[in-house]
């Protein structure tokens, strides 16, 4: 399932638009930090009844896929998704990706006390609508820390880290069976202290060196990443074979098991999709090969 993160901002009052090709508009951001009480809900407002009244679309989604998956003998995961705390505040007061990069910096140290109530009640928000996810019928969740780019180590760990360390002891207590992924982009530095959060799976971005990603956590969940996206764009001289050879070093770096092989970065829209497939059938059949080796 993929739902855009900014749906919990939009949830919250805040709106957004895409125009198309100009990126994420957020036309009327938080001007200042008095903006946090004036505009935004109360934690006390985000309730089971909050979540369905405002992100309900979402929720029917996950329950009519669910439904036309065993209509027709589906047996693959549906991922449920959100995103983090600090990326939707950086969405909300003003950042993005082409300018105001240093609007989350600015806000975390002038505006720390302000800062920090709107975390919480973005805590709040995105561990209720995930949990609503699961009652609906999602099989594993994904947590999307999109912009962790923006933030200094310093400031990661002091604001990012304990929101997502909150959502996720919080949905492993309630829902226990259910895969929790963790995807920190441009803040895997973080990647063993998440390990140690309850996560069931840490992703790399293409920055984590392979050599020592396993080490980094240390057998306590599983990892996902880091395959680079620009190995399946044709013009950068790409073939079915190169594809294969690099796809055989992804797992030769990190091993066939407890290893969910994907991107560490998201598709542009250059890559080929012939290529793609590619990938995917060399994952699934080197794996396989792999794995045999291993228990011969």
């Amino acid at each position: 399932l993929f739902s855009d993160i900014l749906v919990i901002a939009e949830a919250l009052g805040i709106e957004v638009t895409m125009p198309g090709g100009v990126g994420i508009l957020v036309p009327n951001p938080l001007a200042g930090p008095e903006e946090v009480e004036s505009r935004i809900p109360k934690l006390s407002d985000i309730t089971p009844a909050f979540i369905e009244e405002t992100l309900g679309v979402v929720l029917e989604s996950v329950k009519l896929i669910r439904a036309k998956m065993v209509e027709e003998n589906i047996s693959v995961p549906l991922i449920g998704f959100s995103g983090a705390p600090f990326t939707l505040m950086f969405y909300m007061i003003g950042g993005s990706s082409r300018k105001n990069k240093e609007a989350g910096m600015q806000w975390l140290n002038n505006h720390p006390e302000e800062s920090k109530t709107l975390l919480d009640t973005l805590t709040k928000i995105i561990t209720e609508y995930m949990a609503a996810q699961v009652e609906s019928g999602a099989h594993m969740l994904q947590l999307f820390e999109a912009m962790g780019m923006m933030l200094e180590e310093k400031e990661f760990e002091e604001f990012a880290l304990p929101c997502l360390e909150k959502i996720a002891v919080d949905l492993k207590a309630r829902y226990p069976d259910i895969p929790l992924m963790i995807f920190s982009r441009g803040a895997c530095y973080a990647n063993e202290k998440l390990s140690k959060m309850g996560f069931d799976v840490v992703t790399m971005d293409g920055d984590v060196d392979r050599a020592t990603a396993r080490a980094t956590v240390d057998g306590r969940c599983g990892l996902q990443g880091n395959y680079d996206p620009r190995e399946l764009i044709e013009e950068n001289g790409k073939t079915a074979e190169t594809v294969k050879e690099s796809a055989k070093e992804l797992l030769d770096a990190l091993g066939p098991q407890r290893l969910i092989a994907n991107l560490g970065e998201g598709l542009g829209g250059k890559e080929s999709p012939e290529l793609v497939s590619v990938f995917i059938d060399t994952i699934h059949s080197y794996s396989e090969e792999l794995i045999k080796k291993a228990s011969a």
